[in-house]
């Protein structure tokens, strides 16, 4: 299903200008690579350092996007506009407070790609700032300028999906910690059932209706404090 709905996603563009297609998939890999990486790193990071080696014993403690990249939600962000790592394996028993542990752990990955968003929106600044003009395809310093608007949106992008409320994305562990859902039985349900429940809301448009203004907000808010 996933294949079919990226193959709906791509046939326009790559069939009518194949050429344009290329390149701008060429320009958001980097923000991919990086915002997909940081996401991952940041979990581990964070679970580490609460007390769950689990992570390091893993070798997710790292910036290598070869420890953190899933081919299928790599291949999803690049055709589909949305996507996810390879999720870090935790062991909740480490930590000294449960709930809470848990619930910074899946905040840190969103907290990661709206700090790194703030930081090339810097970059992105600097660059408008010094060569005068809006980053443009025609010039390959303007390509330089595109990629970099790209990290920003990339990340934003994946700050938003993933705090959907539908697992296996972290707005789902966000949300059952916060309210403590494990104790009630459909909670196991959906959990286990969620793969299917987030394909099936792509499929019908409904995670872009729900993300599209929200994106929004949070690139104008992070634009507007320096533009």
């Amino acid at each position: 299903m996933l294949i079919l709905l990226m193959a709906y996603y791509a046939s326009g563009e790559l069939f009518s200008d194949p050429r344009g297609w290329l390149i701008t998939k060429l320009i958001i890999l980097p923000g991919i690579i990086i915002g997909l990486s940081f996401h991952e790193f940041a979990h581990a990071f964070v679970a580490e350092k609460l007390g769950d080696n689990t992570p390091r014993l893993q070798g997710r403690v790292t910036l290598n996007p070869m420890a953190h990249i899933d081919p299928v939600g790599f291949i999803a962000l690049l055709f589909v506009g949305f996507g996810w790592g390879q999720p870090v394996e935790i062991d909740p028993r480490n930590f000294r407070n449960r709930r809470k542990d848990e619930l910074m752990v899946s905040l840190a990955g969103v907290v990661m790609n709206l700090l790194l968003a703030i930081v090339f929106t810097i970059v992105l600044k600097i660059y408008v700032t010094a060569s005068g003009s809006w980053p443009s395809m025609d010039t390959l310093g303007g390509m330089a300028g595109e990629i970099i608007f790209y990290i920003i949106w990339i990340n934003l992008v994946l700050m938003v999906f993933n705090l959907l409320p539908i697992p296996p994305l972290d707005g789902f562990n966000v949300v059952t910690e916060l309210f403590d859902l494990r104790k009630y039985d459909w909670w196991y349900t959906v959990y286990n059932n969620g793969f299917i429940i987030l394909l099936i809301l792509i499929a019908i448009d409904f995670t872009d209706r729900i993300m599209d203004p929200i994106l929004n907000f949070f690139l104008n808010i992070v634009m507007g404090v320096l533009f």
